[in-house]
């Protein structure tokens, strides 16, 4: 990418950003908040899968800001876990913005090896899916990474997509909530990424019809 190219992009999302929390803050006070599941009646139990509850860190807790959010670890005997996180910001007014993977993943010494994006088909849904796909690295150790943004009945891959839906919601509904969901799974010293990635696809597969309960339309 181009020097100039990427001083564009950067305004872009300056502009955008800074445009988004001034509309955020003057709509703010009669902003509409929707009826919704505490992320705590989560599933415990997803097809096959089991989970533990994992507490988050009161630091990482600080940093994420105001919102509920749901830790777990699933598990099937004899296979590699999966990773299952999702954060709701029921508004997303100055300061209660959703975090990006891209930048708190490398604060935990966890490095990108490979980017893209993978489409996942959804029973019932008539367009599958278009999520984040990323391997990422510390040391020996490699994990894949599936992520996307989710509100109002939509899912998107770009954080920049994201925020410009963000606005326009902000406009026709008065609305700012959305969330993060994000699956991670270890890709075994004896597996490939594909084995890693479709274990990941297959649990959002099934966790997603449920995801509607707890993240409004």
């Amino acid at each position: 990418m181009s020097r100039g190219s990427s001083l564009l992009r950067f305004l872009v999302v300056v502009l955008l950003i800074g445009g988004t929390a001034l509309l955020l803050r003057a709509r703010s006070g009669h902003e509409q908040i929707p009826a919704r599941l505490d992320l705590t009646l989560f599933p415990q139990q997803i097809g096959d899968w089991q989970s533990h509850t994992f507490p988050i860190d009161p630091t990482v807790r600080e940093i994420l800001g105001p919102g509920d959010f749901l830790s777990r670890i699933y598990y099937v005997p004899d296979r590699p876990y999966v990773d299952f996180f999702v954060g709701y910001f029921s508004t997303q007014r100055t300061g209660n913005a959703i975090h990006s993977p891209k930048n708190c993943l490398p604060g935990s010494g966890w490095s990108p090896v490979e980017a893209g994006t993978v489409q996942i088909p959804i029973a019932g849904r008539e367009t599958p899916l278009t999520v984040n796909r990323y391997i990422i690295g510390k040391g020996l150790d490699r994990q894949l990474v599936l992520y996307w943004y989710q509100a109002h009945d939509r899912v998107v891959a770009s954080e920049y997509w994201a925020k410009i839906y963000l606005v326009t919601d902000a406009i026709r509904s008065n609305r700012s909530d959305g969330s993060l969901v994000r699956i991670i799974t270890p890709i075994s010293h004896n597996e490939t990424a594909d084995s890693a990635e479709k274990r990941a696809v297959g649990f959002a597969q099934q966790a997603f019809p449920t995801l509607g309960q707890f993240i409004p339309r």
